[in-house]
């Protein structure tokens, strides 16, 4: 997704005096140091649909993003452990309960469901299915009692609006409607996901706290390719080698670089600058889907597309203000 499973870094882990502190001190110049991990994290993510897109092609859905999150999570608590010793890891039982819980949320409902959905649909599609997750975002804040800017509410609509005319493939046939929705269901989970990662009892370390979460969404993910037989049949010898250099691009890159580049951003820039992200990384996604897959660029995703992006420009820019 926009943010693979570690890079959701839940935005209650970056609220410090001294954090506010460092972001004012970078509003006024922004490095070059800044603008390199800007870039790993617009091109890194972007590219993560081209990946699990070819991933797909000779692996299961499940099975595959089972063996990302899991080898990926268990190299970060690993690195965690290395840099910051053992203790970094330690959790209370209501903090692993979180960690878990938002994996599961972001990971599974969220990234599993894009990956199942990249079987039938287009990498760029996904992306901008994907992209509407500030707006499903706003809706939840404003459920729980919180009160949006007017223009957080006209980003929504936009979004949504967006939304509307992106689901037309599927309406018309041209592509799979069961993948839309799938995609559709993909980006509430991963707005529920991180809309409670900021309300429960996470574990203090942001790094720690994505290990866990990759682990536990993983083995939600192999529990879940199980049950749905998805080993049956299945051979290794089966999987193509462009399949591989794929997920393994996904692991080292999508899920460990870009997410520590995104993760000291967030202790380094400005969030409104961090958050541009999200409107990047799907127009990144529709250009490597087209250049690289010959993906076509039909008119409801070309407008769809520009209207949610448009919608989460919005929203970010009202938020930057508040």
């Amino acid at each position: 997704m926009t943010s693979p499973a570690a890079e959701s870094a839940p935005d209650n882990r970056a609220s410090s005096p001294a954090l506010s502190a460092s972001r004012a001190h970078t509003r006024g110049r922004i490095s070059g140091a800044v603008w390199a991990a800007l870039a790993i994290v617009y091109v890194v993510w972007g590219s993560t649909y081209l990946g699990i897109r070819i991933v797909v092609e000779t692996m299961p859905p499940f099975l595959s993003a089972a063996a990302r999150f899991v080898v990926a999570g268990l190299i970060l608590g690993a690195l965690v452990a290395w840099r910051r010793g053992p203790t970094a890891l330690k959790v209370t039982g209501k903090q692993l309960a979180s960690a878990a819980l938002v994996g599961l949320l972001l990971l599974l409902g969220g990234n599993g469901l894009v990956v199942l959905a990249e079987t039938s649909i287009p990498s760029g599609l996904a992306a901008l299915l994907i992209a509407v997750v500030p707006a499903w975002v706003v809706v939840l804040r404003r459920a729980s009692g919180e009160r949006p800017g007017p223009g957080a509410y006209a980003g929504v609509a936009l979004g949504l609006a967006g939304l509307a005319v992106l689901t037309l493939p599927g309406l018309s046939g041209e592509v799979h409607i069961a993948g839309v929705l799938t995609l559709i269901a993909a980006a509430v989970m991963w707005s529920v996901g991180s809309f409670s990662s900021s309300r429960i009892p996470m574990p203090a370390d942001p790094f720690a706290a994505s290990a866990y979460e990759m682990v536990a969404g993983g083995i939600g993910c192999a529990l879940v390719a199980l049950g749905r037989g998805e080993h049956r049949g299945f051979v290794l010898a089966g999987v193509s080698t462009r399949s591989w250099v794929a997920l393994a691009c996904l692991v080292l890159f999508g899920s460990l670089l870009a997410f520590t580049a995104y993760a000291w951003l967030l202790h380094t820039a400005p969030l409104s600058l961090v958050a541009t992200y999200a409107y990047v990384n799907p127009v990144v996604a529709v250009l490597l889907g087209a250049l690289v897959l010959d993906e076509r660029l039909s008119w409801p995703i070309a407008v769809g597309g520009a209207v949610v992006v448009a919608g989460v420009c919005l929203i970010v820019s009202t938020e930057r203000r508040r």
